[in-house]
């Protein structure tokens, strides 16, 4: 049987990843902190990658200050390629975001871009799925560009996902052949950010006022009009984002 490590394993993708791979009769090991697994230090990464034929890695930096964000990407990308050579594994894959090499200002995607060349350079057979914004983090995007109960966005656009397209993306990526490349997946239609912010706070029923404002930014980093869309030959998902608000409303 395959045995497939899933690096971040008990995170929101890590974990749908894990239940996606067990149904199809794989063996998926989710390795965390919270299973003793852990990249950054290295503790119980030989044991956990023991006889696997795949990593996947969906670990994500618990800051994103610009030094510890870097530091994360780094080094537990560093540790992972490195034990994941010495056990002998023939697949490694990544989840990366969308716009990661357009946005040099942030220290996110700084962190991202340099985790994406570790990998290329490795040596390794690779797959690297980018991701856009997941549905879930769209209330983020709002708390972010609040200020004085107003929401400032820019008018860019963005074309979000659910998390449970993303890990049926990264699961076929897990499954299938190296690509040697980028795999770029992202929903089904875009939106200006401010438009997006303004239909999720009106469907929830919240109060703030969304202004656009060209010269905001995204988490603090300014955006061309196309700098988050994917690019052709993007694999798109069918959940549509108010069908998903919906159905997240009712449950």
């Amino acid at each position: 049987m395959t045995k497939i490590v899933v690096v971040g394993g008990t995170g929101l993708i890590g974990s749908k990843v894990v239940a996606d791979l067990a149904e199809q009769g794989l063996e998926a090991v989710p390795a965390s902190p919270h299973s003793g697994v852990n990249a950054l230090t290295g503790e119980g990464l030989a044991d956990a990658l023991k006889d696997a034929q795949v990593v996947v890695d969906v670990s994500n930096s618990p800051s994103f200050e610009k030094k510890a964000v870097m530091d994360f990407f780094t080094t537990s990308t560093t540790r992972l390629l490195a034990e994941a050579k010495a056990a002998g594994v023939g697949h490694y894959v990544a989840l990366s975001v969308v716009g990661t090499d357009r946005l040099p200002e942030s220290p996110y995607f700084q962190a991202k871009t340099a985790q994406e060349r570790l990998i290329a350079a490795s040596g390794l057979a690779y797959s690297i799925v980018r991701a856009t914004q997941f549905f879930e983090f769209v209330d983020g995007i709002a708390d972010s560009a609040t200020v004085d109960g107003t929401v400032r966005l820019p008018p860019a656009l963005i074309q979000p996902i659910a998390s449970d397209d993303v890990a049926r993306a990264v699961s076929r990526a897990a499954v299938g052949d190296p690509v040697n490349g980028i795999t770029e997946v992202a929903g089904p239609e875009p939106f200006g950010m401010d438009e997006l912010i303004r239909t999720d706070l009106t469907l929830k029923g919240d109060p703030r006022e969304v202004v656009t404002t060209p010269e905001a930014g995204y988490f603090g980093t300014p955006l061309k009009e196309r700098s988050l869309l994917p690019g052709d030959g993007a694999l798109l998902s069918e959940t549509r984002f108010e069908d998903w608000l919906r159905a997240s409303e009712r449950a």
